[in-house]
């Protein structure tokens, strides 16, 4: 397959204006706007006719009516309808009848079931801000957000979801989550200054995007884009461009349909020719044509195929899985490359302090996420205890986190609360215990924070001005430090410099702590210009902060590799920090950056990508153009995220994978949530995927089987004058391939997994399942059944005739159709012998078809229906006799075949792998 993905389009050249490189003044001049009063009435409906609601759009899904039209439109479907009119036309009603509720249970079954797994809420809707603060007519008010326009003058504070994109205009310590959208981890710091025009969208500081959050500061923004043409809508336009693709199980049953489809109404041709050459007439002709059409259309194949996909459908559900679609079920068995976003689907998008380096010593810290618990300790397991240091973390911070892990403010700065909680300080407790007296809010101009507090030092209360910041530049405040002992020295440069290379080069964010100790004399001066007496500080500690991996990840990627599947991590983060998350999850070498991708031509990417694993600082269209590039070289490709960011690629994927707490854009364009968003749920759903494909493998073996036979002995009757051709009455195949045959069904659907289904490597769609070797399987045992069923045709106590029942008639439909649950029992696997336990599963459903069969030939009504007679003790010996056959070849041939394998690979065993729960 191909992809084309205009990645060259810039959004100037869709859009007309870098509001990102224009000066505030120049913004609002461009816009059409007032800073100061806003909009006038008139003009915002002006502008809202002209640019409709600030609302993001999505399609509706299909009707049910719809969805049951493209049932009745199977090819196999069309067939049986034609079967239907055929036996009107004939007078053949109970045929008519049998075949007509067949296809209305086809078709209202699929139906239910396509329905049931399609998700029709509205998600994109769901995610327009409800109320934004606008400025119009020279006064704050407060409107719903789909009612912004262009050009609108909006005011933000800290907590707030972002209402449309916007240029800012003025702001104060302004930070914003863009993890929904870039995929940074990180809160950015924005600020009016202009960017360059060829500045990355995750790198734009002076603009804010519709539906990212405030998580510090205030701002005042204009209004630039809305609806569809905001960065949200460019993302759910790229979801329109990226059309549905069929599964590979799809493609391979409409390719068998056809084929099949071919070799039935050839047999109907071939025979109604012999038919007509021999002078039959036109009911008789017809007649037959229905008999053969019957046993040559594999009836049950839809019925079997849906209910088996809604069985692991049902099975992905209770694994915490939701599939939009019961043929996703398959092609997650196919699944060969994943690529996984990091944040929130790798990682717990928790930040967390992971190292501390305080006294020249270097500590760990225990404990994941937002949660209490964990220590810190030293290189001896020793805890530290130094409340001191934890006062020093918690005091300069504005963030609280609750004992549940609930977050308000930067995730940063609760990252640093836990750290305090693990120092033994409450945070919220101290900061209500030492009152700020002075502060300097963070600034990205100046990348730091600092507070004034009298807090207890060695036992005495004392002035102190705490402050954390960007390393570089508290270090360079900095002329001494705490020691191991807690006595001042100088500074350690070099040490701090080379503690700091060594958490960034782990993908660690670093942050520094400092103070400074003030006399009681200065407090009134600090408090008047805290700014300048932020100098001559002493360090106190650099910590090292990260989005750590999920407990479960690495194990789960460990566990795809040994299924042959390549995990490849995608991500908005810097390449540093995601090569160093790769590296800790054994992803394998390569981790390159969005701006290097761009550099390479798909020819070169594509040659380059088996030595790739790691992608960061990615666009959505980088995104889609790897999923894309992965496919073309015949990869089935699963593609995981939770942010809007993710969305095209995750709609392009073979399996797009969304987890349950992402957005709803993204679940709204995937194959499969994942309501735990547990990776290992993946892991765990390729598994049952796999078995789900063994099982429709095994039915599809049973099937082809029996119809070849039907076709064979149908042929055979033509070519030798058995009963005029119809070797049995329409209605005994339908009753065989129904009512006989669902049974079998049951069994193979219920039959135990296959062991060691994990440690094999995905399935070539390229094969499929048709193929050379199942070919001769599926020939060589219907040859068998076709010639123990022709038997008592042939040499049967009498003379077989399509006009009333016969002993030999009725004998050939009970070998057929003892066949067919034996076939259910010994085909259910391969080449591993179908008589093993686990056994009784399966032959508790089997009981049931021959008691079905054995009533088709001794109750009166079922024999008037059927065409059948009673048979003799002895003759049903004889056709338990000639089933028996089957069983020896069938039995025969697997063990031969286990005996060239066990030659070729002596003393190999077989290990059984399952993704981890």
């Amino acid at each position: 397959m191909s992809i084309e993905v205009q990645s060259t389009t810039t959004e100037a050249e869709e859009h007309g204006v870098e509001w990102w490189a224009l000066a505030p003044d120049a913004a609002v001049t461009e816009a059409k706007a007032d800073g100061a009063r806003g909009l006038t009435a008139t003009e915002v409906e002006t502008r809202r006719a002209e640019f409709g609601p600030n609302a993001l759009q999505s399609a509706p899904p299909p009707s049910v009516w719809r969805i049951a039209l493209s049932q009745v439109l199977e090819l196999m479907t069309l067939m049986l309808i034609a079967v239907t009119i055929v036996s009107l036309l004939i007078q053949q009603f109970t045929t008519a009848i049998i075949v007509a509720i067949l296809v209305l249970f086809n078709v209202i079954t699929g139906t239910r079931q396509e329905v049931k797994a399609r998700r029709s809420v509205d998600a994109l809707a769901k995610l327009q801000t409800p109320q934004a603060r606008v400025i119009r007519d020279g006064s704050l008010s407060q409107v719903d957000a789909t009612q912004l326009v262009p050009g609108d003058i909006v005011e933000l504070e800290s907590g707030d979801l972002v209402p449309a994109d916007g240029r800012i205009l003025r702001s104060a310590n302004l930070e914003t989550q863009e993890s929904a959208l870039t995929g940074e981890s990180l809160p950015i710091p924005k600020g009016p200054a202009e960017n360059t025009a060829e500045t990355a969208l995750a790198d734009r500081t002076s603009m804010v995007f519709q539906n990212t959050s405030v998580t510090r500061g205030t701002a005042r923004i204009v209004v630039v884009e809305t609806g569809m043409r905001t960065q949200m809508g460019r993302i759910a336009s790229l979801l329109t461009q990226v059309g549905d693709k069929k599964s590979p199980l799809q493609l391979e049953l409409d390719s068998l349909t056809k084929v099949l489809g071919i070799i039935a109404w050839s047999a109907v041709l071939v025979i109604v020719l012999i038919g007509f050459a021999r002078g039959q007439s036109l009911d008789e002709l017809l007649f037959l044509a229905t008999a053969v059409a019957i046993s040559a259309i594999p009836t049950g194949l839809p019925v079997f195929v849906q209910s088996l996909l809604s069985w692991g459908a049902s099975k992905l559900a209770k694994e915490r899985a939701i599939v939009a679609s019961l043929n996703d079920v398959e092609t997650l068995g196919a699944t060969s490359a994943i690529c996984s976003d990091k944040t929130g689907t790798l990682t717990l998008n928790q930040m967390t302090v992971r190292t501390a380096w305080a006294g020249g010593n270097t500590y760990r810290v225990t404990g994941q996420g937002y949660s209490f618990d964990g220590r810190v300790l030293g290189t001896t397991d020793e805890p530290l205890d130094a409340p001191t240091l934890g006062l020093a973390i918690g005091l300069p911070n504005d963030a609280t986190v609750s004992n549940e892990g609930d977050v308000v403010g930067d995730p940063t700065e609760a990252a640093l609360i836990v750290l305090a909680a693990k120092l033994g300080v409450d945070a919220d407790d101290a900061r209500r215990e030492y009152p700020r007296l002075a502060e300097v809010p963070f600034d990205s101009d100046y990348k730091f924070m600092a507070t004034l507090q009298r807090i207890p030092v060695r036992g005495e209360k004392q002035l102190v001005l705490l402050v954390k910041g960007a390393p570089d530049v508290v270090l360079g405040r900095c002329t001494t430090m705490l020691g191991e002992d807690r006595e001042v020295v100088p500074v350690a440069s070099d040490s701090a410099t080379a503690e700091l290379e060594r958490m960034s080069a782990t993908g660690l964010r670093t942050l520094a702590f400092a103070a400074r100790f003030i006399d009681d004399a200065d407090e009134g001066k600090v408090a008047a210009d805290a700014m300048s007496w932020v100098d001559e500080l002493v360090l106190i500690g650099i910590v090292g902060i990260v989005d750590p991996l999920r407990p479960e990840a690495k194990v789960a990627v460990e566990v795809a590799h040994a299924a042959g599947i390549d995990v490849r991590m995608i991500t908005g983060d810097h390449a540093v920090t995601a090569g160093a998350i790769g590296a800790e999850l054994g992803l394998g070498a390569g981790a390159v950056s969005g701006a290097d991708l761009k550099q390479m031509s798909d020819e070169e990417l594509s040659r380059r990508l088996p030595d790739l694993h790691v992608f960061g600082r990615v666009t959505p269209d980088d995104k889609l153009r790897l999923v894309g590039l992965l496919q073309a070289k015949g990869n089935i490709v699963a593609m995981t995220g939770d942010a809007v960011n993710d969305a095209a690629a995750i709609k392009q994927a073979n399996i797009g994978v969304a987890m349950g707490s992402g957005s709803e854009v993204t679940k709204q364009a995937a194959k499969l949530v994942l309501t735990d968003d547990n990776f290992a749920t993946l892991v765990h759903a390729v598994e049952l995927g796999r078995i789900v494909y063994s099982k429709i493998t095994a039915y599809l073996r049973f099937q082809m089987t029996q119809l070849l036979s039907l076709i064979m002995l149908f042929l055979a009757a033509s070519a030798f004058s058995i009963a005029e051709g119809v070797a049995l009455f329409p209605a005994q195949v339908l009753f065989i391939n129904f009512f006989v045959a669902l049974f079998a069904v049951l069994a193979i659907a219920a039959d135990a997994n296959p062991p060691g289904i994990m440690n094999h490597p995905p399935r070539d769609p390229r094969i499929g399942v048709v193929n050379p070797v199942s070919l001769v399987e599926w020939l060589v045992y219907g040859a068998v059944i076709f010639l123990i069923a022709l038997v008592p045709l042939v040499w049967g106590p009498d003379e077989p005739s399509p006009s009333q029942p016969t002993a030999s008639m009725t004998m050939a439909y009970v070998v057929l159709g003892l066949a067919t649950v034996l076939s259910a029992l010994l085909m259910r696997r391969t080449p591993e012998s179908g008589l093993l336990p686990p056994i009784w599963a399966v032959t508790k459903i089997l009981i049931w078809p021959v008691i079905l069969i054995v009533a088709s030939t001794e109750v009166g009504l079922l024999q008037r229906a059927l065409g059948t007679v009673s048979l003799t003790g002895w003759q049903w010996l004889e056709c338990i006799g000639l089933t028996l056959i089957l069983l020896v070849v069938v039995e025969g041939d697997k063990w031969i075949r286990r005996r060239r394998a066990a030659n070729r690979q002596p003393g190999r065993r077989v290990a059984t792998a399952v993704a981890p729960r």
